[in-house]
């Protein structure tokens, strides 16, 4: 999938960065990350980094694109204005060790390489990939459905008018449509909407990162959030482009499927613990 998800509803989820080494603040907005949790919460928190981080996001302003800001290819770091991906990026670079910087420009570029605007992991479903590779995410989707999707990856390349550093740049339509290349015809396993439940699934827990599929040609993930369970139902911890923020989607993850037609299911991911 691509970074700029969430296409219909606010299309593209892209950022930019200062390439220097920047101390990225542990709460965005200042505060202790303990005032957003329960007190059960509160006693499980070390075992779920990602929750307790990613809730120390809530409120926290979605704006698109503030990685296309600038015309060179930086490591952007702007926690304070999120979209979907930048947020759980910046949530899972926090999660991984203390070493905010380096894990960010790993999450974010293929091989944690730096080289020009492609070399960025526009597509999700290539986002997926360099972590799995890297030993960071653990797709647990492909240990627990059967069910596989094809990757078909054209939607950059054919609509570079849609981004800042295509429209006027031959050479990175070019780098950009051999990545797609090289990603399609690669499986996946998905699980359609169909078979996810209110109540989420045992092999679904807190913190895992779901990547929600879509029908829309080109594309292959529409948008990202945090797997997050209230009352037993599996609900999402996301950056809302209609609501302007971060927030805990007030209906089960299926409903919010069950919403949009193109929405086809959701892969999940795990954060690996990172290795001492």
């Amino acid at each position: 999938m691509k970074r700029f998800l969430f296409f219909i509803m606010s299309f593209m989820s892209v950022i930019t960065f200062a390439q220097q080494p920047v101390e990225l603040p542990l709460w965005p907005d200042g505060a202790s990350n303990t005032n957003r949790l329960t007190e059960k919460e509160k006693e499980l928190s070390y075992l779920q980094p990602m929750i307790r981080i990613g809730k120390s996001y809530l409120g926290t302003k979605y704006v698109a694109n503030t990685l296309d800001e600038s015309p060179e290819e930086k490591l952007v770091i702007q926690p304070q204005k999120v979209d979907c991906l930048t947020f759980v990026e910046y949530v899972l670079a926090q999660a991984l060790s203390s070493d905010i910087t380096k894990n960010l420009q790993n999450i974010r570029y293929r091989d944690g390489i730096i080289n020009g605007y492609p070399s960025r992991l526009h597509y999700t479903s290539d986002w997926i990939e360099n972590g799995v590779r890297h030993g960071y995410l653990e797709d647990i989707t492909a240990e627990n459905s059967s069910c596989i999707n094809k990757l078909s990856l054209s939607f950059m390349s054919t609509h570079p008018e849609l981004y800042k550093q295509l429209a006027n740049s031959p050479e990175n339509v070019k780098r950009i449509a051999e990545c797609e290349k090289a990603l399609t015809g690669k499986t996946v396993h998905i699980l359609p909407k169909n078979k996810l439940p209110n109540t989420g699934l045992p092999w679904i827990e807190n913190g895992d990162i779901i990547a929600i599929t879509t029908s829309l040609p080109g594309l292959d993930i529409a948008h990202v959030g945090i797997a997050y369970y209230i009352d037993d139902n599996l609900h999402l911890l996301h950056a809302s482009s209609s609501l302007g923020k971060v927030v805990i989607s007030k209906e089960p993850l299926k409903h919010m499927l069950d919403n949009y037609e193109s929405w086809t299911g959701i892969r999940v991911v795990r954060m690996s613990h990172p290795k001492k």
